[in-house]
């Protein structure tokens, strides 16, 4: 319960580094409240996947926030996210691509892939971005399926950044699609590395390798947000 109390203290200082509309900032701080007053859950093998069907399993605020200004930052324009669920987290991704894109001088082009296989879950994403607007749902392409065989095919020709927020065992997978297509710089995000550090070994071996590619940190978020940039393989 405490845990929960802090997040719902910080969900306006939050949302206070969000550049957004007035009423997209009231959307998210409706769905932010609905994650938050939910049971808790952990996308690891300890729970089964079931349990996660009519939960939102979304990034807390000031994860969220991170997110978004490291995008921003980036200026990340092609982006991956690996766990959609109900599609908060999307809303961040979209709105800071829509952004990059408009803010820059290049091809006004940009794309958030998401991806999600519970049919369900992919309905709520869709109905929270309609009532986001233009302004996030152009940007959005949702994948549904497993994302092994989603992702196979028609991916961005360099890809910007890369969430991972979903089961465990699927993130090294994902990870392998996704890599090909990083560009030297990409930023790759996943959470709840710490409370789920044995489920996600195989991952933490991998990126930890230096022949891999990649440079990482560990941010001291709840759970721990594992924080990577794509290098480029020796």
């Amino acid at each position: 319960m405490g845990a929960m109390s802090s997040h719902l203290e910080t969900l306006d200082t939050a949302l206070s580094s969000i550049h957004a509309s007035p009423p997209l900032l009231a959307l998210l701080h409706s769905l932010h409240t609905q994650a938050l007053t939910e049971p808790a859950y952990i996308s690891s093998d300890a729970q089964p996947a079931s349990a996660a069907l009519d939960r939102f399993v979304a990034l807390e605020p000031d994860k969220c926030a991170f997110v978004y200004l490291l995008l921003r930052a980036t200026r990340a324009r092609f982006v991956v996210e690996a766990g959609t669920s109900f599609g908060l987290s999307t809303i961040y991704l979209a709105l800071a691509v829509g952004q990059n894109v408009g803010s820059g001088s290049g091809p006004q082009v940009g794309k958030v892939i998401a991806t999600e296989n519970e049919p369900t879950k992919a309905l709520r994403a869709r109905e929270h971005w309609a009532k986001a607007g233009e302004e996030i749902s152009k940007w959005i392409e949702l994948r549904e399926g497993d994302l092994r065989e989603t992702l196979k095919a028609d991916l961005p020709e360099q890809i910007d950044f890369l969430l991972l927020d979903i089961w465990a065992t699927l993130a090294l997978p994902t990870l392998k699609l996704v890599q090909p297509r990083l560009k030297i710089g990409a930023t790759i995000v996943a959470d709840n590395i710490t409370s789920a550090a044995t489920d996600y070994a195989d991952l933490l071996a991998y990126m930890q390798d230096p022949k891999n590619g990649f440079r990482c940190t560990t941010a001291p978020y709840a759970g721990g947000l594992y924080v990577a940039v794509y290098v480029g393989q020796s």
